[in-house]
């Protein structure tokens, strides 16, 4: 039985999706020099990472990029969770080059820290001038948004999640002006992921459409984002993780991410981001990791105000509960493709020490995506959560 989405087939298309032009199919790398010359572009700076640059996917959006006349150069300076740091390195690379374009080509990281730089190029000062929303004066360049993984949507949404590489803490820094004007979904790119990162970055997109589904700024556009997403992701998530070669679940997981993505840009995200970010920067725990840990007992945490939304899911999904509560059956199924994907399901597991828990909520109360969860949460919740995570 075929599970294939009514958005995706065996051509490649493109389209509006979220005010962004979207390229998807196999093989639309090649299309990167044409989407330049449309944007205006005559020198392009890509931002990735080493491991991109490696496997030749840079070299591939050079080529492309060259091949259309749009002069090329590469910033392979990203790594995981990028930090201001990073992004004044890879600032400095743009006011030798000169770009008119910018290209974040790679996994969230990539993509953030070409947000990052676009910020200080086109601003100035230091990142942590930009955390929060709206705080750019200047316009920004125009710039395209290649994913070469299937999980954080960062491609279809504005903000730019980037550390203080002193305290740890990210800060989300989000502009209209920052996000890609167009965006490249290429199956391709993405059949090379190991499975630890399509374990983590599917856990991600798998978070993303259940919490923007239910945030208190949803509405119509971002919920039907955040229900194809889900309904993309959670049929094709174990046949991905089994095979990434599976032409039809890669085709989906990478359409579904995107998804999710455009669903946090209309209506952003809620407890299960704020609980998450503090046990990556003290932890090194994955994102993907802490945000799919957190994820079942937020579930169940906010069913007392939006039952009904998770019954919309469990319905999507068509989740059979032998009598459970729709909220339950999402858990439920939460916790399969969490432990499909071989991810921690306790706080302990990862080394968390139980008195560090209130420390914990404390920061968790200070994210930005605290104040979107559809219950209100304060620091005795989300240490509550923590403890039933523990």
């Amino acid at each position: 039985m075929s599970h294939a989405s009514p958005f995706v087939n065996d051509g490649s298309w493109s389209a509006d999706v979220g005010g962004i032009q979207v390229v998807f199919g196999e093989g639309t790398l090649e299309r990167l020099g044409g989407l330049a010359v449309e944007l205006a572009g005559k020198r392009a700076l890509v931002v990735t990472d080493p491991g991109l640059e490696r496997a030749g996917h840079a070299r591939r959006a050079v080529d492309s990029l060259r091949a259309s006349g749009v002069d090329a150069h590469v910033f392979d300076g990203v790594a995981e969770n990028p930090t201001d740091q990073q992004v004044q390195a890879g600032t400095e690379v743009a006011h030798e080059v000169q770009p008119d374009l910018l290209i974040g080509l790679g996994g969230g990281s990539s993509m953030d820290c070409a947000k990052g730089i676009n910020f200080l190029y086109s601003n100035g000062g230091q990142m942590a001038d930009y955390w929060g929303e709206g705080k750019a004066k200047q316009p920004m360049l125009p710039s395209i948004g290649i994913p070469t993984t299937t999980g954080t949507g960062s491609e279809g949404q504005r903000y730019a999640l980037i550390s203080n590489a002193e305290t740890h803490q990210k800060m989300a820094c989000g502009d209209k002006k920052a996000r890609f004007r167009a965006v490249i979904l290429d199956p391709e790119l993405v059949t090379s992921m190991p499975h630890e990162v399509a374990a983590v970055t599917g856990m991600d997109a798998l978070s993303h459409a259940l919490e923007s589904y239910v945030t208190r700024r949803r509405n119509p556009i971002s919920q039907l984002f955040a229900r194809e997403a889900w309904r993309l992701i959670e049929t094709s998530f174990e046949r991905f993780l089994a095979d990434t070669s599976d032409s039809e679940a890669r085709a989906q997981m990478l359409l579904g991410a995107h998804l999710g993505g455009a669903a946090i840009e209309a209506s952003m995200l809620g407890a299960a981001h704020s609980c998450a970010n503090p046990l990556t920067a003290h932890y090194g725990i994955t994102h993907g990791a802490a945000v799919g840990l957190m994820l079942p007992h937020v579930i169940r945490f906010n069913d007392s105000v939006v039952s009904e939304l998770y019954g919309d899911l469990a319905r999507t999904a068509a989740l059979n509960g032998n009598g459970a509560s729709p909220t339950t059956r999402v858990c439920t199924r939460v916790a399969e493709l969490r432990r499909a994907a071989r991810l921690p399901e306790q706080l302990h597991e990862c080394g968390v020490e139980a008195a560090f828990l209130e420390t914990l909520a404390e920061e968790a109360a200070q994210q930005w995506t605290a104040q979107f969860n559809p219950r209100e949460v304060v620091k005795r919740d989300l240490q509550r959560l923590y403890e039933e995570a523990y």
